[in-house]
C-alpha cells in the first residue's frame, strides 16, 4: 500500500461546489456565486459532524457542469476567485482539514481552447496530437474525435500523447502546491492505467504525500491500482451491496461484497462511500427510513476510507434520473449558515457523529478485516479484526423481531441492545456495535 499516513484518520465530506451555491449549470449563465466562501462557512459544521478532509467535486473554469472542463488553470469564475480558493485551503488547513480536488483527466470541455484551435487551424493545429481525431478526406471539414460515453461536448483526450501526459502534470503539481492534498481522479476507469503511471511518478517526486484515488465502477480493482500506480479507488461494489441488500432485505448480498472488500484490502484501502454526486440519495434509495442507520452503520465499521456526501448526514433526499438536469436533485444548495438546516435531519447528523466518533476511537478500522458470524436474509452479524488483535462485533436486524446475539464478552458500544452478560437482544429494526 503506497497512500500516505495520514490517509488512516481521514473521513471525508464531499460537497459539489456549483451546486452548494445554487451555481448555474446549464451554462445559460455566468452568475458569479460565494461557492467558495460559503463552502468555508461550512468548515466547522464539517468538523462538528467529524469530518478531517474536505472532497471538492470541480472547481476549475468549465462551461456547464463542472466536468466539461475548458481552463485547469484558474477557478471558475461562477464559484469565486483563486484567491478564494486560498483562503478556503488556508481556513481548512487552520482546522486540521485535508483537501481533495477533483480532476477530470479523460476529457475536456468542447469549448477548452485547444480544442477550439484544433477546429480553427485542423491538422496544423498544435493541438492535434491532444485528441484522439479521425479527419474527412477529401474534404476541409471538421475532425470526428472521441468522446465520453456519446456526450458530444465532452472530447476525449489521447492519453498515448506525451503533450497530454505533461499538462495533466503540470495541473496536478499547479494545485497541490497551491495547498491541495491529493486528487479524486475522474473517470480513471476510462483512462488506460498506463497514463496514470507516466503521471503519478512526477507528480509525487514534489508531492510525495499527497493522495490519489481514481473513478472506477467495477473491473480488476487491484490491478488498477497496481498498474496506475493510484494510492485508491473508489468501492463502487460494495456502495451497490450496502444499499440494494438493505433495501431488499437480502443481507446475504452485502455478506459476499463484504468478502469481496476483504480481498482488495489485502492490496489498497479503497475510499467507501453510501452516496456521492452521481447516485441516488441513500435516504431516497431505502425506502423504509429505519433502515438508513444500516447502511451508515456498515459504512462507518468495514476497512476503508469513508467518504459523505453533503447533506446525507441531513438525510437529504433527492433521486438521480438519466435526463438533462438529472442530478440537480442530488446536488442542491445549501443555506449560508447551518443553523438554518431543518432540525428533522438532526437524528441522521446524531447518527453520524455517534459513529464517526466510534471509528476516531478505534483507528485500526481502516485497515480492519471482516468475517461473517451470522447470517439470515433480514440479520447478520459480522466481526471486524485489526492487525493488532482488536475487535469489534456488528449486528444488524432488519426484522421486526427482537434478535439475540452471542455478545462473546464484549459490551455495547453504539446502537440499542437489551440484556446482560454474553446474550444481547438487538431491537426490531436495529443495530448494535459491540467491543
Amino acid at each position: 500500500m503506497t497512500e500516505p499516513d495520514w490517509v488512516q484518520h481521514v473521513v471525508w465530506w464531499q460537497v459539489y461546489p456549483l451546486g452548494v451555491a445554487g451555481a448555474d449549470t446549464t451554462g445559460a449563465s455566468r452568475s458569479p456565486t460565494p461557492a467558495l466562501t460559503r463552502i468555508g462557512d461550512w468548515l466547522d459544521y464539517a468538523v462538528s459532524l467529524g469530518a478531517s478532509g474536505i472532497a471538492l467535486g470541480p472547481v476549475f473554469g468549465s462551461s456547464t457542469h463542472g466536468y466539461d472542463t475548458i481552463d485547469y488553470g484558474r477557478i471558475d469564475d461562477r464559484l469565486g476567485t483563486d484567491a478564494d480558493f486560498d483562503a478556503l485551503v488556508h481556513a481548512a488547513h487552520a482546522r486540521g482539514v485535508r483537501v481533495l480536488l477533483d480532476g477530470v483527466f479523460n476529457h475536456v470541455g468542447r469549448e477548452h481552447p485547444a480544442f477550439q484551435d484544433v477546429l480553427a487551424h485542423g491538422a496544423d493545429s498544435a493541438y492535434a496530437g491532444w485528441f484522439r481525431l479521425r479527419w474527412p478526406s477529401g474534404t476541409d471539414g471538421p475532425p470526428e474525435y472521441d468522446d465520453f460515453e456519446g456526450h458530444s461536448q465532452l472530447v476525449a483526450l489521447d492519453h498515448s500523447s506525451s503533450a497530454v501526459v505533461e499538462m495533466v502534470t503540470d495541473v496536478m503539481r499547479h494545485w497541490l502546491d497551491r495547498g491541495a492534498d491529493g486528487w479524486r481522479l475522474d473517470a480513471a476507469y476510462a483512462v488506460p492505467p498506463a497514463f496514470w503511471s507516466r503521471v503519478l511518478p512526477a507528480v509525487r517526486e514534489s508531492h510525495s504525500d499527497a493522495y490519489i484515488v481514481g473513478e472506477v465502477i467495477h473491473g480488476d480493482y487491484a490491478g488498477i491500482v497496481r498498474e496506475s500506480g493510484m494510492d485508491s479507488l473508489t468501492q463502487y461494489e460494495l456502495w451497490k451491496a450496502i444499499w440494494s441488500s438493505v433495501h431488499d432485505g437480502n443481507l446475504v448480498e452485502l455478506a459476499a461484497a463484504l468478502q469481496r472488500h476483504d480481498d482488495f484490502l489485502d492490496a489498497f484501502v479503497p475510499l467507501t462511500f453510501v452516496g456521492n454526486h452521481d447516485v441516488t440519495r441513500i435516504a431516497s434509495q431505502i425506502t423504509d427510513e429505519r433502515h438508513v442507520a444500516h447502511a451508515v452503520v456498515v459504512l462507518m465499521t468495514v476497512g476503508g476510507t469513508p467518504s459523505i456526501y453533503y447533506g446525507d448526514e441531513q438525510a437529504f433526499r433527492g433521486v438521480k434520473e438519466e435526463r438533462v438536469g438529472g442530478d440537480d436533485e442530488i446536488r442542491p444548495s445549501l443555506p449560508p449558515d447551518p443553523d438554518e438546516l431543518s432540525p428533522l435531519g438532526e437524528p441522521t447528523l446524531q447518527l453520524h457523529q455517534e459513529l464517526i466518533g466510534l471509528r476516531r476511537r478505534h483507528p485500526w478500522l481502516h485497515t480492519a478485516h471482516t468475517s461473517v458470524v451470522e447470517l439470515a436474509n433480514a440479520t447478520m452479524v459480522y466481526d471486524v479484526s485489526g492487525d493488532g488483535g482488536e475487535r469489534l462485533r456488528v449486528a444488524l436486524n432488519l426484522s421486526d423481531d427482537g434478535y439475540g446475539v452471542d455478545a462473546d464478552g464484549l459490551s455495547l458500544q453504539a446502537g440499542s441492545a437489551s440484556g446482560a452478560g454474553d446474550r444481547l437482544t438487538v431491537d426490531p429494526h436495529g443495530w448494535a456495535v459491540l467491543g
